[in-house]
């Protein structure tokens, strides 16, 4: 059975920073997309970021704050947030993409998902 399993979520003022980790278990996904969304009060799942093909991609509302990496060796990945705002409360999910990468930024495709970690930022 395959399985992520987020953690690190938590509540912290803004400014702040919280990292976050997801481990697979069940396959492994090294050389696949991994990516985080988040899902904030009332709003639709979306996309924060993605690892694919060597390469990482942002949500224009985290760029220059949000890191993701990965160790496939582990079967993890992590997302390390900096300078939290208020607006970055809401529960953070990994995901396991598994086809074709080029549309990494839709939920909606991907086959995997954790069961999420809440992120409360306070100002």
């Amino acid at each position: 059975q395959v399985q992520l399993v987020e953690s690190g979520g938590g509540s912290v003022q803004a400014g702040g920073s919280l990292t976050l980790s997801c481990v697979a278990s069940g396959r492994t996904f090294s050389g696949e997309t991994l990516g985080w969304f988040r899902q904030p009060p009332g709003k639709e799942r979306e996309f924060v970021t993605a690892n694919t093909r060597g390469r990482s991609y942002y949500a224009d509302s985290v760029k220059g704050r949000f890191a993701i990496s990965r160790d496939d060796a582990r079967d993890t990945v992590y997302l390390q947030m900096n300078s939290l705002r208020p607006e970055d409360t809401a529960v953070y999910y990994c995901g396991a993409l598994t086809g074709d990468p080029t549309w990494y930024n839709l939920p909606a495709l991907y086959d995997y998902w954790g069961q999420g970690t809440q992120v409360t930022v306070s100002s």
